[in-house]
């Protein structure tokens, strides 16, 4: 009867860590939030036992921050954050694209093809507007990471980083100017990958990056602008 009691518990515990986390992601709930348990259960219909277990996940993925004496909040995705974020995420994608261009079997490089074509009829049926990708497989950054067969790596990326890139890109997703620029760098990338040209590739990637953050970094300048009361 015990392991029963868990094993539901466990299945709540994870059935609400997904549902608060992309709640997260698409701002449902705010940046700099504070927890307040009572609330969230009533909310999201659940125990406060499992929603610890739940808020303990989204802390080890850097959504929730714990501090002594404050409490817990929702992470808040300031200029420094954001900037420190996506260096790491420059360097250790463009390694890992690297090695994806070594280890990718021809299969995985066709699927890599199919995908963004996925991902340009979903654009199109947007009217161009949106580039906001699904999580895990479907997702081209995600594809390509967790093929380099380097765990170490792996494992960084998807428990550290992936799901705050999750709520960086999606501030991004929907800037037009962004959307079609986006789609032929990985096209791109995919050609260095199929052409076996590892240098190459991670170059394409780290450049990508690079230009993913120009964007944001515009962004955060313009609405810190506007704040000041800038024309």
């Amino acid at each position: 009867m015990g392991t029963l009691i868990n094993n539901k518990q466990n299945t709540l515990s994870e059935r609400v860590f997904h549902r608060i986390k992309e709640d997260i992601i698409f701002g449902v709930i705010a940046q700099g939030q504070k927890i307040v348990e009572d609330d969230l259960a009533k909310s999201y219909k659940i125990s406060r036992g499992p929603l610890r277990e739940a808020l303990h996940k989204l802390e080890s993925i850097n959504l929730v921050d714990r501090r002594p004496h404050s409490g817990s909040r929702v992470v808040t995705l300031d200029y420094k954050m954001m900037r420190e974020v996506y260096q790491v995420r420059e360097a250790m994608e463009g390694f890992a694209t690297r090695l994806a261009s070594l280890t990718m079997s021809q299969a995985e490089i066709d699927n890599l093809y199919r995908l963004l074509e996925k991902h340009e009829d979903s654009i199109k049926e947007s009217n161009s507007m949106v580039y906001f990708q699904k999580e895990g497989d479907l997702d081209f950054h995600y594809y390509i990471f967790s093929k380099c067969q380097n765990q170490w790596l792996i494992d960084y990326l998807n428990n550290k980083l992936y799901q705050i890139l999750r709520m960086c890109r999606h501030r991004t997703s929907q800037i037009p100017f962004r959307v079609e620029s986006a789609l032929q760098d990985h096209r791109n990338i995919v050609d260095a990958i199929n052409n076996r040209d590892p240098e190459f590739a991670e170059i394409l990637m780290r450049r990508h990056v690079q230009g993913a953050w120009q964007t944001i970094e515009q962004m955060l300048n313009k609405q810190n602008s506007c704040a000041n009361g800038e024309k």
